[in-house]
């Protein structure tokens, strides 16, 4: 096999082998269940935005 065809097998390998590490990691993390969210903070349960509008006097 001339040089092309010996790196496209390599990359090739490498490329089924990092799909299957992949998929491994992913069922590893979803055996683990649920996933339940962060704890919130109770400190400050209402969050209040405010807008400024600037007047433009040229209009």
């Amino acid at each position: 096999m001339d040089r092309s065809k010996v790196v496209a097998v390599i990359t090739g390998a490498i490329s089924i082998l990092l799909a299957i590490a992949y998929l491994i990691i992913v069922q590893i993390l979803d055996f683990r269940g649920e996933m339940v969210p962060a704890p919130t903070s109770l400190i400050y349960p209402n969050s209040v935005f405010v807008q400024v509008l600037k007047a433009n006097p040229q209009s």
